[in-house]
């Protein structure tokens, strides 16, 4: 007789789990999956709940948070036996692990975050398709919003200002507008720009090189400079390249010899 093979699954694969032929299949999100001593396979999985998990007071306030999805996303009316069928498809998230045998797998299913754009009643027409929007905590006995929620929507987009007109002048107070730190119509080169981002960055690894903290840790000035040479960890100190080239250009009327490049001359006093 043929061996059977299972389907494959893999992490981050949401998929059923079958722990009583009296109770519906478990949803998981497999997290790890490995071998155990005697051969066989198991999967780490984040546990997922439904409606019949959790408490009747945690159900109401679940009940709560849907009938403001459906107002704040204007959703088509529903009846009520396919409000009765959604609520079989919202899950809730944890963030409790389990391990479990990999043979109780049964198959795979579709889970996503829910955010404004989906319509519900398109959950109920696929298959071993859910959705979530609240997390579960099993210990606390809470319901709270994911914090992974994507802000989408009229209300969250920036409003473009108005066009000017020609010749017509701009009332907007300049103090509060964003302030100009870089103009591409300027006399320098590309050649020049790069060479003072380069000095810059010098500049800032022979900067970090002497920090103490790293001296320490390597035994030369060389070997120091290496390595902050290999840091990209960004704070105030870092010569950023926006703060660099705002810097360049706050100094192009500074007054330079003739033939000599223009980022070798003057120091600029805004280098960070």
């Amino acid at each position: 007789m043929a061996p059977q093979f299972l389907p494959h699954f893999s992490p981050p694969d949401y998929v059923y789990f079958e722990n009583s032929s009296s109770n519906p299949y478990l949803v998981r999100r497999i997290e790890e999956l490995n071998k155990t001593a005697n051969g066989n396979v198991e999967a780490k999985v984040v546990c997922l709940f439904r409606r019949r998990d959790i408490s009747s007071s945690l159900n109401s306030l679940a009940d709560s948070n849907a009938r403001e999805f459906e107002e704040e996303s204007k959703q088509p009316p529903m009846t009520e036996q396919q409000r009765h069928q959604l609520k079989h498809r919202e899950l809730f998230l944890s963030r409790q692990f389990e391990s479990l045998p990999a043979t109780h797998i049964r198959g795979k299913c579709s889970v996503t975050l829910l955010n404004e754009t989906d319509i519900l009643g398109q959950y109920l027409e696929k298959e071993d398709c859910f959705f979530y929007s609240l997390v579960f905590d099993p210990v606390q006995k809470t319901l709270l919003a994911d914090q992974g929620e994507i802000r989408v929507g009229c209300k969250y987009q920036a409003e473009i200002p108005e066009r000017l007109a020609e010749g017509e002048s701009d009332n907007r107070n300049q103090q509060k507008m964003e302030m100009k730190v870089w103009d591409p119509d300027n006399p320098l080169t590309d050649r020049q720009i790069d060479q003072f981002l380069v000095v810059a960055r010098a500049v800032g690894t022979f900067a970090r090189a002497l920090d103490c903290s790293s001296s320490i840790r390597q035994p030369s000035l060389h070997m120091s400079a290496a390595a902050a040479s290999r840091d990209i960890t960004l704070v105030r100190g870092d010569p950023e390249p926006q703060n660099c080239l705002g810097a360049l250009s706050s100094n192009w009327d500074t007054p330079k010899p003739p033939l000599e490049p223009p980022v070798l001359t003057g120091t600029p006093q805004n280098l960070p």
